[in-house]
């Protein structure tokens, strides 16, 4: 199976190829974003991870406690079950969800999305790890990783990807999470983190992996 970056860059060449004044766009948005450090308040390796609560995509709450009762935790942020570069990454640490399972360690995956049927129906919510529904990007602000989406962003979405995110995320048509990954151990304290405002890149699923076993 390729690698992560190995798919994510295949899109991205794809898109540079069929849309490039596009791709241009946001390499800039992108730069200037890692220009004002966007994504530098994350919260750092050796910190407690903020608490939550949180619907799954039936309504029912779940929280960070009750899921570290259960052992080390994979919390990973995503734009929404509309974005190629999520379903990217969310298929491949589907792929090593066993990997995962065999450490002890649960994987839980927060977007803004709306936890309602149409959610219940898409690729991501069919997967076999938690999907939370972050809709007003509380929990994202809390663990440093919210970014308010640039104009040109959210016209493009709107215009060429025919995508109401309004009503996708309950209101919230603005504000989405910097794709972000973080390993918590038992305790709540982040042992290690992947931030990157740069959507198009993910953290590759063995590095997680790896995290993972290297916790005492």
């Amino acid at each position: 199976m390729k690698k992560l970056k190995e798919q994510t860059d295949a899109k991205i060449a794809t898109g540079r190829q069929a849309n490039p004044d596009f791709m241009k766009g946001v390499d800039d948005i992108i730069n200037q974003a890692k220009a004002f450090e966007q994504g530098s308040d994350a919260i750092k390796i050796g910190h407690k991870a903020p608490l939550f609560e949180l619907p799954d995509p039936e309504g029912k709450m779940v929280s960070l406690g009750a899921l570290l009762n259960k052992g080390p935790l994979v919390v990973t942020f995503y734009r929404g079950s509309w974005c190629p570069y999520c379903n990217l990454q969310l298929n491949a640490l589907q792929a090593r969800l066993g990997d995962i399972h065999a450490l002890g360690a649960t994987l839980v995956a927060i977007s803004p999305q709306v936890p309602d049927g149409s959610m219940t129906k898409n690729e991501i919510s069919e997967m076999d790890f938690i999907v939370l529904s972050d809709q007003n990007a509380k929990v994202a602000t809390q663990y440093g990783v919210a970014w308010e989406v640039p104009d040109f962003l959210v016209q493009h979405m709107r215009v060429d990807r025919k995508l109401d995110l309004e009503k996708i995320n309950n209101g919230n048509g603005r504000v989405l999470p910097i794709p972000a990954t973080f390993v918590l151990d038992r305790d709540g304290v982040v042992a290690w983190s992947y931030v990157n405002v740069d959507y198009r890149t993910r953290s590759e699923p063995d590095d997680i992996i790896e995290a993972l076993q290297n916790l005492p």
